[in-house]
């Protein structure tokens, strides 16, 4: 993986970067705690400069939004609540569940989009709520890119600071990636459970 990384950029660039981080978004295994971090080394070798360099993997990262979140809207609000009041009662999910999930995202969307973009593990998974939703394309692209640009600059300077040591970046927040998915998980288990006690 990272030599591919590695090539991907040396071969192509600031558009190498944008690739590497479109693609990021549709594939989460391909990690941005290790592109952009690369991208920094390669500003502090000389070989690039910062400004563009952030600016590459903040356009990547937004247009590898798009896919999830029209994705989203095929699924469909509607469709959902059929699909959870036909088979949601394996899950204890049902369409009155799904309609207050659809309250808190209305309700909270902007502010989920943006942080969520901040959270590695979940930083793609948010399009897709936001498309179910309906959330307008404007506000979506704006908190996408507000939150995304946080993060990626974040990336790309401890990537350049750290010089050739980058890859520690990857080595550090891959782990709380998965820690992060894992405590989702649990979360929704525990939902489940508590929802399936309270019927009996």
């Amino acid at each position: 993986m990272v030599e591919w990384i590695t090539n991907t950029m040396e071969s192509m660039g600031y558009l190498g970067i944008g690739l590497l981080m479109f693609l990021e978004n549709l594939f989460p295994p391909i990690p941005s705690e290790l592109i952009m971090p690369l991208a920094g080394f390669t500003v502090s070798r000389g070989d690039m400069q910062m400004i563009p360099a952030i600016a590459a993997g903040v356009i990547g990262t937004v247009l590898g939004a798009f896919p999830w979140y029209y994705a989203g809207k095929l699924i469909s609000e509607e469709r959902l609540r059929n699909l959870a009041d036909k088979y949601g009662k394996w899950l204890t999910v049902s369409g009155a569940d799904i309609d207050k999930a659809n309250e808190w995202f209305n309700k909270h969307g902007g502010k989920a989009v943006f942080l969520c973009r901040l959270v590695p593990g979940v930083r793609t998974l948010i399009s897709l709520p936001a498309g179910i939703n309906n959330m307008p394309l404007i506000p979506f692209i704006l908190y996408s890119t507000i939150g995304t640009t946080i993060w990626v600059t974040f990336l790309t300077v401890v990537g350049y600071k750290l010089g050739a040591n980058y890859e520690l970046v990857d080595e550090y927040l891959g782990p709380a990636s998965k820690i992060i998915l894992v405590i989702i998980v649990i979360w929704c288990l525990l939902w489940v459970v508590r929802k399936k006690m309270r019927q009996e």
